[in-house]
């Protein structure tokens, strides 16, 4: 009996650290002691290792066991641990070769018979064994899809302990075969993420199911062109949740990187679709109202967890009756709206989430909804209404680049737009073409759309002819307009003209992108 190593991995966020797993099985006192900076569920390892060993056939060693986990400051947390330090234990005590077990990386969970069962966050550490140099990586076997979407990585599915133990006495480790995710989807056909492609029998969603709503469907293709925040106002059935929930079917697919990214966080946060391993399409998230700041921006008492801004991360985060939301909740969006992350704090450290989403707002007119409806049946008072929209403060509105109003439709408009409304297609195609003249203009700059781009460069490389700015001059000498609006409007304007074809915008263009900020009709 002696000292045997093995690897694992801990995740901080949605970040993975290198864990060097150590047993040693020797004399004193019999016991199982664990140390490292361990929470709750590694502690409880113990005793779940103990008897998933024991239901597997093999003997527990009586002597005095200590498993380390290394480096002793890194925070480690959850069930991940518990197959390394089963493989480290049996290697310590001669039951596997120990220099089959010192290079790869062994992830799991073990039930107390012997299965091993799938954990969150298999992707981020498979990402940071392949970054410490890994080979070889074993993993529970309803998690070896999402694992071999690293292909740097030789992936072993383990079924069970007494299964993978054979393996490691026997065998050399048998290579997975990599089924990732199957080809993308054509704009216009993307769901919501976590959501079948049409398999479970529901419709998909397209641009041309919204009738009687011209101006809505610009907007959401002006937004989805640039990478802009929308807020849409008006009263109930007018289409504003369908109009948002069909934003990203006018978006892109995501690039490699940006679906590994997004299939990270999903991943961690436990809500990686099973026969989705990687999601290569614009997220969808829509938190229900009485969401907590938790809940939106991530956190949580123990393990922190991405919230919905970062499950948004690179698609549309929905924020449906948004006054009904909490003020610290809408408040809270501000800070990632701006950075394109969110950092959480907490005594045992702090977390940093990725979250670069487009923020899109429905509201009432007031809170029973009726105001500008036929017959004008609202009876709420005008401070009720004022109050109401009040809660979505001037910091937030003034990060909206485009804001519209929705209003019921005539029957002939309906019935006139039934013939010229266009599909996710066909939209998804300008914002396709738009989208590469900005890439084309932004290239050897940090951005990739124009709602990224900076204030200096909007002034400076970007700056515009003095005439097309008039309207901004006259909006900023009437008050009517602030100096980051200015910004947002630029921003919008640029769109404006790459979806029209042109080089820049002119003042036809920022006449359009005020309008849009300023929320007219």
């Amino acid at each position: 009996m002696a000292v045997a190593r093995t690897r694992c991995v801990t995740l901080i966020g949605v970040t993975g650290h290198t864990v060097e797993v150590e047993a040693d099985v020797g004399r004193g006192l019999a016991g199982t002691h664990l140390i490292g900076l361990l929470d709750t569920a590694i502690s409880e390892a113990r005793d779940r290792v103990r008897s998933a060993l024991l239901n597997s056939r093999f003997g527990w060693p009586d002597a005095r066991i200590t498993v380390s986990l290394s480096p002793a400051s890194l925070p480690k947390r959850g069930s991940i641990f518990d197959l390394a330090i089963a493989i480290a234990v049996l290697g310590a005590a001669g039951a596997v070769p120990a220099h089959r077990i010192a290079q790869p990386f062994f992830l799991g969970e073990l039930g107390l018979d012997g299965r091993v069962r799938p954990v969150r966050g298999v992707l981020p550490a498979a990402l940071a064994a392949a970054r410490a140099g890994a080979r070889t990586i074993v993993v529970p076997s309803l998690n070896a899809t999402e694992a071999a979407l690293v292909p740097e990585l030789t992936v072993v599915p383990a079924e069970s302990l007494a299964e993978l133990v054979e393996r490691l006495r026997e065998d050399e480790p048998r290579r997975l075969p990599v089924a990732i995710a199957g080809p993308s989807p054509a704009p216009g056909d993307a769901p919501r993420a976590g959501e079948s492609d049409g398999e479970d029998g529901r419709p998909r969603l397209d641009l041309r199911d919204v009738a009687g709503q011209a101006t809505g469907r610009k907007a959401l293709e002006v937004c989805a062109a640039g990478g802009h925040n929308l807020w849409m106002l008006g009263p109930p059935g007018t289409g504003k949740t369908m109009l948002a929930e069909r934003l990203p079917t006018l978006l892109p697919p995501l690039e490699r990187e940006q679906a590994l990214e997004v299939t990270a966080i999903h991943s961690v946060a436990g809500t990686l679709p099973p026969d989705r391993p990687l999601l290569d399409r614009p997220p969808f998230v829509a938190p229900h109202h009485t969401a907590t700041v938790a809940a939106v921006v991530g956190g949580g008492s123990g393990l922190v967890r991405p919230g919905a801004v970062s499950l948004a991360h690179q698609g549309v985060l929905f924020l449906d009756e948004a006054p009904e939301f909490s003020t610290g909740v809408l408040d809270s969006l501000r800070q990632p709206l701006e950075s394109g992350q969110v950092t959480v704090a907490r005594a045992a450290g702090t977390v940093t989430f990725p979250a670069q989403f487009m923020l899109v707002l429905a509201a009432n007119p007031c809170p029973c909804g009726a105001a500008g409806m036929p017959g004008d049946r609202c009876h709420c008072t005008p401070t009720a209404r004022r109050r109401y929209l009040a809660r979505l403060s001037g910091p937030l509105l003034d990060r909206i680049d485009v804001k519209v109003r929705v209003a019921r439709a005539t029957r002939a408009e309906l019935m006139a737009d039934r013939h010229v409304a266009e599909s996710s297609t066909t939209v998804a195609e300008r914002v396709r073409s738009a989208r590469e003249r900005a890439l084309n203009r932004l290239a050897g700059t940090p951005w990739r759309n124009n709602a990224e781009v900076g204030s200096a460069a909007l002034h400076t490389d970007f700056r515009l002819p003095v005439r097309a700015l008039t309207p901004l001059h006259r909006g900023l000498d009437l008050g009517t307009l602030s100096a980051r609006g200015v910004d947002r409007v630029l921003r919008v304007a640029w769109t404006i003209a790459d979806l029209a074809g042109k080089d820049r915008p002119d003042e036809s263009d920022t006449s359009a992108a005020l309008a849009m900020w300023l929320g007219a009709d």
